[in-house]
């Protein structure tokens, strides 16, 4: 399973996002989508996975839950918008982390792409950084991987000029 990975769209999808994600079995949308008509054109190209984030209206919320827990290819998957690091959680997150932890764990709203694996947990921490325009970020970043039987795999920085 190829996965396209972005988040922090706030209401602009980059044209590159479908070329960059063209060989992509799925989409996963980590929040703050900021229109419906981004996450309709992702959803009309390629399947996809979405949460709602702190700058979504009352629209994209009813479509999109505020977290989604599943499992891919044998990989327990929990994506989230607001959820920290690796050793600086949020305390709700690291609570439902110490009772029932993911194998990968996603989330975006920082707009800074860091990908950390947690030693004490056992699980790789995402965060594709921004996809839109606004924001303190220089550059418009995505992530792409794999996931073949259990593993995490072939992960790739896709970065572009935010003009």
């Amino acid at each position: 399973m190829k996965i396209g990975l972005l988040s922090d769209t706030h209401s602009y999808l980059h044209p590159k996002v479908f070329e960059h994600f063209k060989d992509c079995d799925e989409i996963w949308h980590a929040g703050d989508i900021g229109s419906e008509e981004v996450i309709d054109k992702l959803k009309a190209f390629k399947p996809t996975k979405a949460v709602n984030g702190n700058i979504d209206n009352h629209k994209i919320r009813s479509i999109c839950p505020k977290d989604l827990r599943f499992n891919c290819q044998g990989v327990d998957v929990w994506i989230t918008h607001i959820g920290g690091y690796p050793y600086k959680y949020t305390p709700a997150i690291r609570e439902e982390l110490d009772k029932n932890c993911p194998k990968l764990f996603i989330c975006g709203h920082s707009h800074i792409l860091k990908v950390m694996y947690d030693k004490n947990r056992d699980l790789l921490h995402m965060n594709p950084g921004a996809a839109g325009k606004y924001g303190i970020h220089k550059f418009i970043t995505m992530l792409r991987f794999e996931i073949i039987n259990g593993d995490i795999k072939n992960l790739e920085l896709i970065e572009l000029d935010k003009n």
